[in-house]
């Protein structure tokens, strides 16, 4: 069996500008220097702390109290975005390819589970694994665990994401990585991983 493991945010969501934007907005509340959108996708990374400490002083700022912040403002309007285009078609091509499709998110599953149901998207996937907190420290566990799980030959598993904390996962589970240019990193910073600039485009990698 051959499974897609696909990522959420920036890679199904379109929502890297939302993201940028609340940044802007907190920024300014504390009156810290702010960045452009290109800026924004060359330091953004995971886990979600390392991203903050390039743009807040974390010995002034609270981490937690900037997480709890920012997804009061995102969850909300994380339901008025759109999908990526082309996300649909190629998941149900994928589908009648036979593949399992599972879907990784470091989201904390409430969340999740919310704007899943929210774009009609939840009964798509066979698994929908999140994590337990709102810090989006790493989601490699969630994925270890599940593939130990369900026996699944990690040889067999596809992921797609937007960020190198992707490919990286992919790498220490010795699964295969395509990276989405048009999410939360920018591109230039995915060296030698296969890339897609369109979501219809994983079709040709696969």
């Amino acid at each position: 069996m051959k499974y897609i493991f696909w990522d959420f945010n920036g890679t199904i969501l379109d929502d890297a500008k939302l993201c940028y934007d609340i940044l802007i907005h907190m920024l300014q509340e504390e009156k810290r220097p702010t960045v452009t959108f290109d800026e924004y996708r060359m330091i953004f990374t995971f886990p979600i702390k390392d991203y903050y400490a390039q743009v807040y002083d974390l010995t002034k700022s609270d981490f937690k109290d900037l997480a709890h912040r920012f997804i009061a403002h995102y969850q909300p309007r994380s339901l008025k975005l759109e999908l990526h285009e082309g996300f649909l078609e190629t998941y149900h091509h994928l589908k009648t390819l036979g593949y399992k499709q599972v879907l990784l998110s470091a989201s904390q599953i409430k969340n999740l589970h919310e704007q899943l149901k929210h774009y009609q998207i939840d009964h798509l996937f066979d698994d929908i694994l999140g994590t337990d907190d709102i810090y989006a420290a790493t989601k490699f566990d969630v994925a270890k665990a599940y593939i130990k799980m369900h026996q699944i030959d990690s040889k067999d598993v596809t992921m797609v994401g937007d960020t190198l904390h992707d490919a990286e996962i992919a790498d220490a589970l010795g699964s295969r990585i395509i990276l989405f240019t048009g999410g939360h990193q920018h591109p230039s910073r995915f060296g030698k991983y296969e890339k897609i600039d369109q979501i219809q485009a994983l079709l040709g990698k696969i």
